[in-house]
């Protein structure tokens, strides 16, 4: 009976876990994170799926948002798999019309923060304690930052193993100074920031943050930060340009050994934002880009087993992305690629034409996806890597390409062009 009893106590305690004792210290080399007194880097992605692959991959953290009904049940996922999660709890926006003037509003939002910290703050798998996202993205009220203030102290004096982080919207000097004023509770900062980030690690020094701080979010170029057609459509790199600067960005990520904690991928999973390819590390198939490879060799020190395609000379009609493809309706169009498989795999060509998002958003909120026409692209002539085709009725369009290896991986690109 006794020997039944310990092994429920230890089966609940493998399940439970017990709250580890997080913390930033200050060395004579910098900061440094420590997890239950043990130097801890973060190698993170932001997202909730395919864990067990995150962990296999060398990652070790992932970022959340906010609460939802599977909360619970990703906290545990992530334990299962020795996985720390940033706990994210999204506090209000002023551009999705949250008041920070309105006392009512601001009180019922502490309340609801401290009751999710109570119930969350014993869980194994928190890492640290993400306090909104991105609040000074489109605002004017800098209330927020004294506001933030209040959520800090409030954390720190309900659980004090876990320090908090905030993330802004790439950085400025101005926001440094008022986060510098407003928030002295504040462990962490947080930083989005895509393309090249290569400036992140000085301008942390020269604006003045005299603390540690986590890339948040990273990716490729953003859609705002790229060339447009000259009809506005954002040029979107290719799985293999998204490659090249992943491999930059690691190394500026690594290279600051003083100040940064480690980071945060974007986006560990599959999403719509201006395309259905811009973000996600997986394709709605679930297949993995060249960008993984990356990843996967600075996590692991190592190569994958088997590498993805590489993507080059994609052009229609010999133009490329850059080249403002325009032509008249039902013209005959060509589209071609090359493509570079190390593995030598058999490849699976899949080329799409679908109509140019109309519903183009800011901040990451939800968009919805076009679908692909149909009737326009041969069936015979879909695993070529040359096609030809007529142009669809007058409007704007983008002509994807996914090359498939046959072992999870693929190269994608999509070219913006218009019917007049």
């Amino acid at each position: 009976m006794k020997i039944i009893l310990l092994y429920l106590i230890v089966s609940f305690s493998c399940i439970t876990g017990f709250s580890s004792k997080v913390e930033v210290k200050t060395t004579e080399n910098g900061f440094q994170l420590l997890k239950d007194g043990t130097p801890y880097f973060i190698k993170g992605a932001g997202g909730t799926v395919e864990l067990e692959k995150l962990k296999s991959y060398g990652g070790n953290s992932i970022r959340t948002w906010g609460i939802d009904a599977n909360t619970d049940k990703i906290l545990e996922e992530a334990h299962k798999n020795g996985i720390t999660v940033t706990f994210g709890i999204w506090m209000g926006q002023e551009r999705q019309g949250f008041d920070y003037s309105n006392e009512g509003a601001v009180k019922a939002q502490l309340n609801e923060f401290r009751r999710i910290i109570r119930k969350y703050k014993d869980h194994p798998a928190i890492l640290l304690w993400g306090v909104g996202n991105e609040m000074d993205l489109d605002y004017t009220n800098f209330d927020v930052w004294k506001y933030l203030e209040q959520l800090c102290k409030m954390i720190h004096e309900e659980d004090p193993n876990h320090p908090t982080m905030s993330v802004t919207a790439g950085l400025d000097v101005a926001e440094v100074k008022l986060i510098n004023k407003y928030v002295p509770s504040l462990d962490i900062l947080g930083v989005n920031t895509y393309g090249d980030i290569s400036y992140l690690p000085e301008a942390i020094k020269v604006y003045g943050w005299k603390k540690a701080y986590v890339v948040a979010e990273w990716g490729p170029y953003g859609w705002w930060e790229v060339s447009k057609t000259k009809w506005g459509a954002s040029i979107e790199q290719t799985s293999t340009e998204k490659a090249e600067t992943y491999n930059k960005s690691m190394k500026a990520i690594n290279s600051d050994t003083v100040n940064c904690l480690g980071s945060y991928v974007f986006l560990w999973g599959q999403k719509q934002e201006h395309t259905s390819t811009w973000f996600g590390l997986f394709t709605e198939d679930g297949d993995e880009t060249e960008v993984m490879d990356v990843l996967i060799k600075s996590w692991n020190n190592a190569d994958p087993k088997n590498f993805a395609p590489s993507i080059n000379n994609f052009m229609i009609n010999s133009k490329t992305s850059s080249n403002n493809v325009t032509v008249l309706e039902n013209e005959q169009m060509t589209a071609s690629v090359e493509i570079v498989d190390k593995d030598g795999d058999e490849l699976r060509y899949e080329w799409q034409i679908i109509p140019e998002s109309t519903d183009k958003k800011t901040g990451g909120d939800k968009e919805r996806s076009p679908k692909p026409l149909k009737g326009i692209i041969n069936k015979s002539d879909q695993k070529k890597n040359k096609i030809k085709f007529k142009a669809p009725e007058k409007g704007e369009y983008r002509l994807f390409l996914f090359v498939h290896d046959g072992n999870g991986n693929v190269a994608t690109g999509n070219i913006p062009f218009k019917i007049i």
